[in-house]
């Protein structure tokens, strides 16, 4: 076995991110020492321990379970991430793999053998010992066949994983550069036995252990005594409140009665701001507002359709009048300039009534089509497709809109129905983004984007360690997804959150919203 790249764990904090990213991206993979290169960083100052933190999110429902292999919006998220550990974490500052429940890893040279290093003496809730069968069934769980986890797409590429004297050695069809980042997906949370017995039983190796869920109204934990970590986990209890409604969260939030709200909605920045107990949380990052088209399913089906509806959004009005400038543009295709390697060069798609109409005739489609929304989606995502419905018109496309009901959205019309309102957050890696949702047979792939030769790209991509090859297999890629498929992606979003000034220690994490999902384990209270 070959290490392939060990981190100075004291100098990367001085590294300008890009110029990190590429010195890793140069080397083909990356690797991590255990001498606590810790996923928060250095702390600005002496956390306070203690306390109840109470969370108003948005993003539960009913339908919410404590498996990890279903978990799919904001609440569950957070949950997953207070009761369990991943083996790899991702660095908030460079997106670059750290350690977990993995100490270290090493890599053969052509990155299609890994061996990890499990860490020792950490203990699930229910006081017996993780080990490294746990860690292999976990694995197998959500790599099967017939699994329905959200990772399943990611781990296709795995050929083995074995116990080699207490090290995990996975073995690849194909070299994956990116490999422990695939293994911070917070999907795959470790658990005793795998979860197959018990799957939504949240018993892990986390910072707080389960008292009590109620899918779709709340959920409760207290410390884990026997944390393995000491720089996680700063309060005694943790309340997680569904609050799906955003006035009852700034309500909340601006009264005192919860601690921190989420998904806060660009156009109420400014009324919040006047709070005096409340501090704004910007971040840029990775996610995205969209709107989904099902590749495979009529009118969609039809290339010249999707093209015409492309052209036919306003994605500044969208960023100026939905987000008010708190994001960026998008382009059609699920990157940004927050991934490694991120395509340049690509024509940014503009608001095109004429183009959009050329592509509409030729679809030979006539008639609305409907589009299915609700605030679940994103924060003014209704909002939003009105303002496409109005720039629609222009084009002489009628668009019907249709207001879901935000409880179960996520369950019965996302992933469900031709063409809806959506959000995603970020993933670690280009490979990862593409893997979730694009791959043919993945779990989540809700365009229904089924391309063989674009399955062949991403993996020739996933294995090419030349940097350069590698950026213009994403280049390709991207265009593909953009020219091709059933994304239409008119901005990627600011994270925007909010907090009591009680609430210290927030870390801004480029992986994803509320703090890559850390947020009740890396704050503390200042009463």
């Amino acid at each position: 076995m070959t290490r392939i790249w060990k981190p100075d764990v004291n100098s990367t904090g001085g590294l300008k991110r890009r110029e990190f990213l590429g010195g890793a991206a140069a080397l083909g993979v990356l690797a991590a020492t255990a001498t606590g290169f810790a996923p928060g960083g250095v702390l600005a100052q002496e956390p306070k321990r203690g306390g109840h933190l109470k969370l108003g999110l948005k993003g539960g429902a009913a339908t919410d379970t404590l498996d990890p292999a279903g978990y799919s919006a904001g609440v569950a998220f957070v949950t997953g991430r207070c009761w369990g550990d991943t083996l790899v974490e991702s660095h908030p500052d460079t997106g670059v793999a750290v350690p977990a429940l993995a100490e270290s890893w090493e890599a053969s040279a052509d990155a299609a053998t890994w061996t990890f290093k499990i860490r020792k003496g950490v203990t699930f809730h229910d006081g017996s010992p993780m080990t490294i069968a746990d860690v292999l069934a976990t694995l197998k769980r959500h790599s099967d066949a017939g699994s329905k986890s959200g990772a399943l797409g990611l781990l296709g590429s795995i050929r083995s994983f074995e116990d080699k004297a207490g090290d995990l050695v996975i073995t690849l069809a194909e070299g994956n550069a990116d490999l422990p980042l695939i293994l911070s997906d917070y999907h795959l949370i470790i658990q005793p036995g795998g979860g197959v017995e018990n799957p939504d039983a949240a018993v892990g190796t986390g910072p707080y252990k389960l008292v009590s869920f109620e899918a779709g109204v709340r959920t409760t934990f207290e410390k884990n005594a026997n944390d393995w970590r000491s720089d996680r986990g700063f309060v005694d209890s943790v309340e997680i409140i569904v609050m799906n409604d955003t006035t009852a969260r700034i309500a909340a939030l601006s009264s005192g009665q919860v601690h921190f709200i989420s998904a806060v909605e660009p156009k109420t920045v400014e009324l919040l701001k006047r709070a005096p107990i409340v501090e704004i949380l910007q971040t840029g990052g990775k996610g995205f507002y969209s709107f989904l088209m099902h590749c495979d399913t009529a009118p969609f089906d039809n290339n010249d359709l999707r093209l015409a509806l492309k052209y036919a959004i306003d994605r500044q009005e969208i960023l100026d009048r939905v987000l008010s400038g708190y994001g960026t543009l998008g382009n059609d295709y699920p990157v940004n300039m927050a991934y490694a390697l991120a395509p340049d060069g690509i024509e940014q798609r503009a608001f095109d009534p004429d183009k959009a109409a050329f592509h509409y005739k030729k679809s030979g489609h006539s008639g609305p089509v409907l589009l299915r929304t609700a605030e679940a989606a994103f924060p003014g995502a209704v909002d939003a497709a009105v303002l496409f419905q109005e720039s629609a018109k222009k084009a002489g496309i009628a668009i019907d809109v249709k207001r879901e009901p935000d409880d179960g959205y996520w369950t019965n019309v996302w992933n469900v129905q031709p063409f809806s309102a959506s959000y995603w957050g970020g993933r670690p890696t280009q490979d990862s983004r593409y893997s979730t949702s694009y791959v043919s047979n993945a779990e989540w792939n809700d365009t229904r984007f089924k391309r063989p030769d674009f399955d062949k790209l991403v993996l020739q991509a996933r294995a090419e360690l030349d940097e350069t090859k590698r950026r213009a297999l994403y280049k390709t890629m991207a265009l593909i997804v953009r020219d091709e498929g059933g994304l239409i992606l008119p901005v990627f979003n600011d994270y925007l959150n909010a907090c009591s000034k009680q609430v210290k220690g927030y870390v801004h994490d480029i992986g994803n919203d509320v703090s890559n999902g850390y947020v009740a384990s890396r704050v503390w209270l200042d009463a």
